[in-house]
C-alpha cells in the first residue's frame, strides 16, 4: 500500500472538510500547521505535522473539528481542492525519495574495472570536477586554431562556469531552460552527469525538486509510440504517483538526456509533429524534440550531452547555453585527482598500511614531479579517462599481490576502451553503422604500426593525411572521417611537447600506440591489395555459389548433363583456395610476434614493465640537453599486446565494440607460434628480455601454450632485474602451469623481501640450485626460507645467500632448516653478518643434518674459537667435506691449527687463506674470485686489510719451502694480489 493510501485510511472522510474551513481565509480560521517538504534530502521527512485544538490542545488528525461561536457545524462529506493539492503532495515527495534512493543506488554502482581500486573508491570519495567553459554556437561552428598543447591547457578562466550555474540567467538576462553539454571523448561527459544525479539524491542540488534521466542510446533501441508519462513509469516506477502532476504543478524538474549522438532528431514540422501532451503516444525522438522545443512541459529544464559533432542536431534558437567539457586542463586538477587516488587507504590492497602508504606518498610525489616537468603525460592527462588509465596501471605495477587472468596489461587497455567507446557506433546517421573502435583500428591502427616499423613515435601532417585521407572514395567516408577529427581524434593522438616538434603528433600514452598497432594486425587489417579484393570475391563467390549450385541441383535431376559436376568444384575451388591463404596470414601474424618479442636490438633495455614506469613517473636525474641525441624508440609492448589481444577474455571486450576476433583464428595463430616463439626462446635470453618473454606468456593466458613453453626452460636467470610483487606473482603464474624441477633459478640483486619469498613460494619448491645473493634479505626472510627448506617437497640443493644481512637471528631460522632438510648439498652465507654467535647456533644443529657437503661462512667476523669449533662438528659430520673460512677474523695460531686439518686424515677441507702449509692452496683462485665478484659489495677498507694478510702470508710461506717450482707458483699469486691492491687503490678493481 502506498504512503497516499496510508495517509487517507487514516483520515475519517468528514476531517477533509475539517482541513477546508481551517485553511486561511475560511471563517472561524485556528491555527493549521502543513509541512510538505520539497526540497531535496527532506523529501517526505514532514506532511502534517501539529493541527491544533481551537483550545491550544493538539488533536489526533482524525479528531480534528472546528468550532464556531456556540454553534457546531456539521461535517461536509466533500474534500477540498486544496487539501487534495496537500495530500498529493505528501505522495509525490515520498515517492521522489523512493526515486532519489534508486537513482544513488543505480548511478553510484561502479562497473567492473572500478572495483579493482576497492571498496573505497566511490563517486563520492573520488572525484574532481572537470573544466566546464561556456561556449557558443558560433564558436563551434567555427574552423578550429592549431591544435597545440597551449591551446589544449590554457582556457581563456574568464568563461569557466560551474556545474550548479549552468542554469543561471544568460547575458542577455533570460533564464536558461535547455544546455548543452558537450566535449570529446574521455573529457568526462558520463562521469559528470553521474555526479551531478547523485548530488541531487543527496540534497547538493536544491535548484532542482525532481531529477529524470534518460540515456539516449537506451530511447533510440525503441521506435513503437509511446508517452511521457509512460515513457517515465517504464523507466522509473517509483514516480507513478508524481508522473500525473507533471506540467500542472510548479514541481521543479530537470530532464538529463545523455548522449544525444545516439538519437536521430528531425526539429522540421514536417518530420516531427508538434506534440504538448504527456500523455498522447509519440515516438521517443518526438518526444525529445518536443521537449527541447518547449512545446511540451515548457517549465522543465533539460541537459543534454553529446560529442562536438552533433551539437548542431540542435537548432541554436532551442538552446539557452552552450558549455564545453574541457577535462582536466589545469594540472593542478590532475594532482588533485592523483593525490585522491592515489592516497586512498584501500589503494594498496594490504591491511596493514604503514609501508604502503609511504609507497603511495611516494608515488604521488614522483608523479607529480613529472606533471610539472610539462612532460608529455600532462598532455595526457587532459583527459579524465587518461588519469583514470595512469592511476589503474600504476595499482597494477605497484600493489598487485596475486595475478587472476583479468589482471593483464592488455585487459586494462581494452577495458580502458569499452570505458570509453562501450560499442559506440561512430556516426548514427551513417548506413554503415561502423562501430567507433572499429574505424579506430583500421585508421589509427594503421598510423600506429607504420609507426612502430619505422621506430617512430612522432607524426607530421602528411604522416595523418597519408594514413587517414588516402583512400577516401565516397561521401560517406569522408564524412566519417570530420565525426572522427571532431570527436575522437584528440583522444589517441595529441601535440608534442618537444621542443621544436610542436606541430607534429604523438599518442597519448606512449603504450597506446603499440596497442593500437597490435589490435591492427591481429584484427588481419595488415594486408595487401590483393588480399582484400581476394577475401571480398572469396565471399561473393560464396554465396553466389551457394544459390548456383541449389539451381544446377535442380536441372540435373531433368537434364543429365555431365558438366554440372565439373562446375559444381569450380564454384567451390576459389573460396578454398583463399581460406588456405588466409592461413598463411596467421602464420604471417605469428612471424611478426616472434621477430618483434626477440628482437636482439633490444635485449640491452630495461623490461617492459619498467619501461611503462619510466613513462609515467619519470626517470629521476638531470634533463637531458635539448641538442643531445635521442635515444632509438623501442616497442617492446607490441609482440605483448598481440598475445594479450588474443586472450579470450579480451576477445570477447573487442567484440563488444565491434572489433570480432574469431575463435578458430585465434587457434590458428598460436598454432603457428610454436612453430616460431616456442623455437626461439631456447636461445639464451638476457635477464630483462626473459622477464619480457613471461610477461607475454602471462598476457597470452593459454594454460597448454605457456605449459609447453615453459617445459624447455630448465634454466630461468632474472638476476638484477627489479622483482617487485607484480614481476613475482607474473612469475609464480607462468612457472605454475608446469610441475616440472628448475635446474637454476638465478634471482641476484632482485631486491627481494618476504613477501616476495612468499609470492615465489611453489616456485622455489621446484628449483635445485637457488640463487638468492645481495637482496637485503633479513631474518624475517630466512624466516620463509626455514619453511621453504623444511617443506617436504622441497628439492633445493644449492643455496646462495651472499652479502644478505642475515644476522643472528636469521642464523637460527637457518640452522633449523638444517636440522630438518633433506635435499640441501650446498649452502653460501659469505658475508651475511653471522658472528661467532651465529656460527656457533648453526653448528649446535649442523649435527642433526645427514647431506650438507659444502658450507661457506666466509666474511661473517668469526674469531679462532668459533671457526675451530664449526670444523670439529664439520669433521664428525657424515658428509660435509669442505668449509669455507676466509675473510674471516683467524690469528695465526688459528691458522695453523686449521692447516693441519687434511682432507684424508680429518675428512675436511677448511679453506681459510691462500696457502696450505708450504704450498699454495688448490682453491687460490676460487678466493680470489670470490673478491673479484663481492668487492663493489664489501667494505673496501676490510678487503684491503685482508689482501694485505694474504700478501704477507704467501711472502712467510715462500720463504719456508725450498722447493723452486713451489716459489713460482708463491710468486705468481703474489703477483696476482698485488695486482688487485693497486686496482683496489685505484678504484679500478
Amino acid at each position: 500500500m502506498s504512503r497516499a493510501m496510508q495517509c487517507q485510511s487514516c483520515l475519517p472522510w468528514g476531517s477533509w472538510m475539517q482541513l477546508h474551513r481551517s485553511l486561511p481565509g475560511s471563517r472561524g480560521t485556528r491555527s493549521v500547521y502543513l509541512c510538505a517538504a520539497s526540497v531535496p534530502g527532506a523529501v517526505g521527512s514532514c506532511f502534517l505535522k501539529k493541527i491544533l485544538h481551537p483550545s491550544g490542545i493538539s488533536l489526533p488528525r482524525g479528531c480534528v473539528r472546528y468550532q464556531g461561536g456556540s454553534q457546531e457545524h456539521s461535517i461536509q462529506t466533500r474534500p477540498s481542492r486544496h487539501s487534495l493539492s496537500q495530500l498529493r503532495n505528501m505522495a509525490s515527495s515520498d515517492a521522489i525519495k523512493k526515486h532519489q534512493k534508486s537513482l544513488s543506488a543505480w548511478f553510484s554502482h561502479q562497473p567492473n574495472e572500478e572495483r579493482q581500486f576497492g571498496p573505497s573508491f566511490s563517486l563520492d570519495a573520488v572525484h574532481v570536477d572537470p573544466v566546464i567553459r561556456e561556449s557558443s554556437l558560433e564558436e563551434i561552428l567555427k574552423p578550429s586554431p592549431d591544435l597545440t598543447i597551449q591551446n589544449q591547457l590554457q582556457q581563456p578562466c574568464s568563461q569557466v562556469i560551474s556545474l550548479q550555474n549552468l542554469f543561471d540567467v544568460d547575458a542577455c538576462g533570460r533564464q536558461v531552460k535547455n544546455v548543452v553539454l558537450y566535449g570529446t571523448v574521455g573529457t568526462g561527459k558520463s562521469t559528470l552527469i553521474k555526479k551531478m544525479v547523485v548530488d541531487w539524491c543527496h540534497g547538493h542540488l536544491p535548484r532542482f525538486e525532481l531529477v529524470i534521466p534518460f540515456s539516449c542510446e537506451d530511447l533510440s533501441h525503441s521506435r513503437a509510440p509511446i508517452s511521457l508519462r509512460r515513457l517515465i513509469t517504464k523507466k522509473y516506477h517509483h514516480l507513478r504517483d508524481v508522473v500525473p502532476v507533471l506540467g500542472n504543478s510548479n514541481l521543479k524538474v530537470l530532464f538529463i538526456l545523455n548522449g544525444l549522438e545516439r538519437l536521430s532528431l528531425d526539429f522540421r514540422l514536417a518530420g516531427t509533429e508538434l506534440c504538448c501532451d504527456p500523455s498522447e503516444p509519440v515516438p521517443p525522438s518526438a518526444i525529445v524534440v518536443n521537449l527541447l522545443r518547449k512545446y511540451l512541459l515548457p517549465e522543465a529544464s533539460i541537459i543534454v550531452t553529446t560529442r562536438p559533432s552533433a551539437v548542431r542536431r540542435i537548432p541554436g534558437k532551442y538552446v539557452g547555453r552552450y558549455a564545453e567539457i574541457c577535462g582536466f586542463s589545469d594540472t593542478n586538477l590532475q594532482k588533485l585527482y592523483f593525490q585522491m587516488r592515489l592516497s586512498q587507504p584501500g589503494c594498496s590492497g594490504e591491511s596493514s598500511v604503514s609501508s604502503s602508504s609511504g609507497e603511495q606518498e611516494n608515488l604521488v610525489e614522483m608523479l607529480s614531479r613529472n606533471l610539472e616537468r610539462h612532460n608529455q603525460i600532462a598532455a595526457a592527462c587532459f583527459l579524465p579517462s587518461y588519469c583514470w588509465l595512469v592511476c589503474t596501471t600504476l595499482h597494477f605495477l605497484y600493489f598487485t599481490r596475486t595475478v587472476p587472468p583479468s589482471q593483464t596489461l592488455s585487459g586494462i587497455y581494452t577495458s580502458f576502451l569499452r570505458l570509453n567507446f562501450s560499442g559506440e557506433v561512430l556516426d548514427s546517421s551513417d548506413p554503415t553503422n561502423i562501430s567507433m573502435m572499429k574505424y579506430v583500428a583500421k585508421t589509427v591502427g594503421k598510423l600506429a604500426y607504420e609507426g612502430v616499423m619505422s621506430r617512430k613515435t612522432c607524426f607530421s601532417e602528411d604522416d595523418l593525411q597519408q594514413c587517414f585521407e588516402v583512400e577516401m572514395k565516397t561521401e560517406s567516408e569522408l564524412n566519417l572521417l570530420e565525426v572522427f577529427r571532431s570527436d575522437v581524434f584528440r583522444f589517441f593522438l595529441t601535440p608534442c611537447v618537444q621542443p621544436g616538434k610542436e606541430h607534429t603528433f604523438v599518442f597519448t600514452i606512449p603504450a597506446m600506440q603499440e596497442y593500437l598497432a597490435a589490435l591492427y594486425v591481429v584484427l588481419g587489417e595488415k594486408k595487401t591489395l590483393t588480399q582484400r579484393l581476394g577475401k571480398e570475391l572469396s565471399e561473393v563467390i560464396g554465396k553466389v555459389s551457394e544459390d548456383v549450385v541449389v539451381v544446377l541441383n535442380i536441372i540435373s535431376k531433368v537434364l543429365p548433363l555431365r558438366f554440372l559436376p565439373v562446375l559444381f568444384n569450380l564454384l567451390k575451388i576459389f573460396p578454398r583456395y583463399f581460406s588456405r591463404l588466409s592461413g598463411k596470414d596467421r602464420d604471417a601474424i605469428a612471424h611478426t610476434m616472434a621477430e618483434e618479442l626477440f628482437k636482439e636490438e633490444d635485449y640491452n633495455n630495461d623490461d617492459v614493465l619498467d619501461q611503462i614506469n619510466s613513462s609515467i613517473l619519470g626517470v629521476e636525474g638531470p634533463m637531458r640537453h635539448p641538442d643531445e641525441a635521442p635515444d632509438d624508440e623501442v616497442f617492446e609492448l607490441f609482440p605483448i599486446f598481440m598475445g594479450g589481444i588474443l586472450s579470450r577474455r579480451n576477445r570477447a571486450i573487442l567484440e563488444q565494440l565491434g572489433c570480432s576476433i574469431k575463435n578458430l583464428a585465434a587457434f590458428e595463430i598460436a598454432k603457428a607460434m610454436k612453430k616460431t616463439v616456442i623455437r626461439k626462446s631456447r636461445k639464451g635470453l638476457p635477464p630483462s628480455e626473459l622477464l619480457d618473454y613471461l610477461f607475454f606468456l602471462h598476457e597470452f593466458q593459454n594454460e597448454r601454450f605457456t605449459a609447453e613453453a615453459i617445459r624447455s626452460l630448465r634454466t630461468v636467470n632474472l638476476s638484477s632485474v627489479k622483482m617487485t610483487p607484480l614481476k613475482c606473482s607474473v612469475l609464480a603464474s607462468v612457472m605454475g602451469t608446469t610441475c616440472h624441477e628448475v635446474e637454476e633459478l638465478n634471482l641476484t640483486s632482485c631486491n627481494l623481501d618476504p613477501s616476495s619469498l612468499r609470492i615465489l613460494f611453489p616456485v622455489l619448491l621446484r628449483c635445485k640450485a637457488l640463487h638468492l645473493q645481495l637482496n637485503s634479505l633479513g631474518s624475517d626472510a630466512c624466516k620463509e626460507i626455514r619453511d621453504l627448506l623444511l617443506h617436504d617437497k622441497c628439492a633445493v640443493t644449492d643455496l646462495r645467500l651472499t652479502n644478505n644481512p642475515v644476522g643472528e637471528q636469521g642464523a637460527q631460522y637457518l640452522a633449523e632448516a638444517l636440522a630438518g632438510n633433506c635435499s640441501l648439498t650446498h649452502l653460501s652465507l659469505l658475508h651475511t653478518a653471522l658472528g661467532d654467535q651465529g656460527a656457533e647456533v648453526i653448528a649446535q644443529h649442523l649435527t642433526k643434518n645427514q647431506h650438507l657437503q659444502e658450507l661457506n661462512l666466509g666474511y661473517n667476523s668469526l674469531t679462532d674459537a668459533a671457526a675451530l669449533r664449526l670444523v670439529e662438528v664439520a669433521k664428525r659430520h657424515a658428509t660435509l667435506d669442505k668449509v669455507h673460512l676466509y675473510f674471516n677474523d683467524i690469528s695465526e695460531d688459528g691458522k695453523r691449527t686449521l692447516d693441519s686439518l687434511r682432507m684424508d686424515r680429518d675428512g675436511v677441507r677448511a679453506l681459510v687463506f691462500l696457502t696450505a702449509g708450504t704450498d699454495v692452496s688448490d682453491y687460490w683462485p676460487h678466493i680470489l674470485n670470490v673478491v673479484q665478484k663481492n668487492q663493489d659489495f664489501w667494505d673496501r677498507e676490510r678487503v684491503r686489510q685482508h689482501l694485505i694478510l694474504l700478501l704477507q702470508d704467501l711472502e712467510s710461506s715462500r720463504k719456508q719451502t725450498a722447493n723452486p717450482w713451489r716459489k713460482a707458483k708463491f710468486l705468481r699469486v703474489e703477483s696476482k694480489v698485488k695486482k688487485m691492491l693497486g686496482e683496489l687503490q685505484h678504484g679500478t678493481l
